[in-house]
């Protein structure tokens, strides 16, 4: 994937407001310190103008499609105009389709059942489990962790070569990895897969809050995301792209919406008509609000400039990672190398340390959030830590005590968000944690380090 270049000038770019940027949390030594939410792979914050514009949108929900009155009517309009505004944000072709999902696990399982029977798929084993595990019920290639872009490609092409070439078949792929940060090569993912007469998804999870993302431009068929990455509140998720999958199979969930006309049968039974269009696969009453706050983070972000989005990140990257480098026992996790392109997530490993036991040190002396475990990406951080793939471990649950070897790692990831302070005061806490030590006790408690009370 190419990425436009920028300068990695701070005054590019100031955060962009969110909630929670003036939240204070207790330290266990004594005092409060603004808490540094340095997690965003897994939740980003909502954006203050996301939350602003719900706000003023509440008063006046209604149920969609299917009222008369004003506020519903008003909610329709509202509901379709997000799905326009989504579908201009990732550059949706002429007769794709918005999918409002609960979450990017709940779009990729919406595609797997909407596949054609015999269907071939693969998926590389450094995806993230909603992109990885859906797909248990087809014919599954999972391929092996590549070690460049080139050789992902190069991977992808011989085992699409090997398949039977009548039947259909489709590729599964990250645009951003939510354990190393690193981008994925989608175009030539994508220029391959449809070489060989496959289809091909992109987990834009990671991707889409950090970087512009278009279908077109990609040539991908469909994009899955989730809100809450995307800086709106959690409950929402799009899949986008190509429609016929989605029109000629069963609906994902059946009910009212989905159907367009419900009759009994003479025998007795029902027969339903489905809806052709993105109602088919959004049964029930919708997730307005959600919808609309999607849209409402996709309207803020282009307004804030990719360039200095884009640029204002580079920035942080290269403080942290500048920090990082400047302590021998870190040891950051890749798999394509320092050199390669990524957004703001970085995994890392501290010698001598659990990473579970890092991470509480981090939150209950420094006030920072971060997140330890397996990142719900198993087969990948297995393979950066180089573990047996077979050993058990479980996903952000260690299983050692403080200062004993895990199974685990430590993320840190950051974004539109994000001020210097926050990175400053990590890169200085993992400084003084490995040289100084943790100034509290600490024991294990559930699966989770926590500070001795």
């Amino acid at each position: 994937m190419s990425v436009s270049t920028a300068a990695t000038d701070r005054s590019v770019c100031t955060p962009l407001p969110v909630l929670g940027a003036d939240v204070s949390v207790p330290l266990v030594t004594g005092g409060e310190v603004t808490y540094a939410a340095l997690d965003y792979a897994a939740s980003a914050p909502a954006l203050q103008r996301v939350w602003d514009d719900v706000a003023a949108y509440a008063p006046y929900y209604g149920s969609v499609h299917r009222g008369a009155g004003y506020l519903s009517q008003l909610s329709t309009d509202l509901f379709e105009n997000a799905r326009a505004a989504v579908a201009e944000f990732l550059g949706c072709r002429p007769g794709d389709q918005v999918v409002f999902t609960r979450s990017t696990t709940d779009s990729l399982n919406l595609l797997a059942r909407v596949v054609p029977a015999g269907c071939r798929v693969f998926v590389f084993e450094t995806e993230h489990h909603a992109s990885l595990l859906p797909w248990q019920h087809a014919d599954v290639t999972y391929l092996d962790a590549p070690r460049t872009p080139r050789q992902a490609v190069e991977t992808l092409e011989r085992a699409l070569a090997e398949r039977d070439p009548h039947g259909p078949a489709l590729v599964c792929v990250t645009g951003a990895s939510n354990v190393t940060g690193e981008l994925w090569p989608v175009r030539e993912l994508a220029a391959a897969a449809h070489a060989h007469g496959a289809r091909i998804v992109l987990d834009a999870a990671q991707l889409a809050p950090h970087h512009p993302v278009s279908v077109a431009d990609l040539d991908v068929d469909w994009i899955a995301f989730s809100g809450h990455k995307l800086y709106a509140p959690f409950g929402s998720g799009v899949l986008a792209g190509r429609a016929d999958w989605l029109q000629e199979a069963e609906p994902y969930l059946a009910g009212g919406g989905a159907s367009r006309k419900v009759t009994r049968r003479e025998d007795g039974g029902v027969a339903v008509e489905w809806h052709e269009t993105a109602a088919r696969h959004e049964a029930g009453s919708p997730n307005v609000i959600g919808a609309y706050a999607i849209a409402s983070a996709c309207k803020a972000l282009t307004e804030a400039g990719w360039d200095a989005l884009v640029a204002r990140e580079r920035h942080l990257i290269a403080k942290v990672r500048a920090g990082l480098a400047e302590v021998p026992e870190v040891r950051v996790l890749s798999l394509f190398g320092d050199d390669a392109p990524r957004v703001g997530v970085i995994s890392f490993v501290v010698e001598g340390w659990n990473s579970s036991h890092f991470a509480a040190a981090l939150s209950a002396e420094y006030g920072i959030g971060v997140r330890d475990g397996l990142f719900c990406a198993h087969p990948l951080v297995r393979t950066l830590l180089g573990s047996d793939p077979q050993t058990q471990g479980e996903c952000g649950a260690p299983e050692a005590a403080p200062g004993e070897k895990s199974l685990n790692a430590i993320r840190v990831s950051f974004g539109a968000g994000t001020p210097d302070e926050h990175v400053e005061r990590f890169v200085t806490a993992v400084r003084e944690l490995v040289r100084d030590g943790a100034k509290w006790q600490y024991r294990t408690e559930e699966g989770r380090c926590v500070p001795a009370v």
